[in-house]
């Protein structure tokens, strides 16, 4: 079910909770909320449609993915951007970055999975974990 978007940044900058195999119909909401916001987001936490669950939905490439209780376990070439956020008035903040991270996180079907992302995706995972870990940019 598409979700409204939340803004209280006072909800937004709380830690979110290890999300849990009774989460999956939030990671089901959280990804068609993305997908109707595509024309103007790449990705989603689950604070962001009000549930405080670490759960994160992006574009990687062209298609989307969700990972469960996703931890970013290594990171590589630091680097200054800006980004905007759906849920934050105003326009983009600048930002540290990695332009490779290795994520360690769980499926819908909470199997473990290991990755390394670059580029674009990289950039996207790490703007949705900073939401799961209560960090606004």
């Amino acid at each position: 079910m598409i979700k409204e978007l939340m803004h209280d940044p006072v909800f937004l900058s709380v830690k979110s909770a290890v999300a849990t195999a009774e989460d999956v119909c939030v990671a089901d909401d959280l990804l068609e909320t993305l997908i109707a916001h595509k024309d103007s987001c790449v990705g989603m936490a689950a604070n962001m449609i009000g549930v405080s669950k670490c759960i994160i939905a992006f574009l990687d490439g062209d298609k989307y993915s969700v990972m469960m209780n996703p931890e970013i376990i290594k990171c590589s070439e630091p680097y200054s951007t800006e980004e905007g956020c759906l849920s934050l008035l105003g326009g983009p903040r600048k930002c540290k970055r990695y332009k490779s991270i290795k994520v360690k996180w769980l499926t819908t079907e909470m199997k473990p999975k290991i990755k390394t992302f670059t580029g674009y995706t990289a950039q996207i995972i790490q703007h949705e974990i900073d939401h799961c870990n209560g960090v606004l940019i």
